[in-house]
């Protein structure tokens, strides 16, 4: 199974501090393939911690990553 990282769209309630920055906080580890069908289609993927969300942005190097999707990715085994 091949995987890469997305993010997961964050929303504030209206009236809560927010920042001049639009990046998420948390990228998830999602199927590959999926990733442009959502970006191109607005088609929501599931990541491996079960988050469904439409693909948004792309991760940049040392983004921080979804402690549980690391956790089921790291426990898989390699694939062929």
């Amino acid at each position: 199974m091949s995987t890469e990282t997305l993010t997961k769209p964050e929303t504030t309630p209206e009236g809560t501090d927010t920042t001049d920055d639009d990046s998420p906080k948390m990228f998830h580890y999602v199927k590959k393939n999926k990733i442009a069908e959502s970006a191109v289609m607005g088609t929501h993927v599931v990541a491996l911690c079960g988050e469904v969300f439409p693909v948004t942005k792309s991760p940049k190097p040392g983004s921080p990553v979804c402690p549980a999707c690391k956790e089921i990715y790291d426990s898989l085994r390699p694939g062929k």
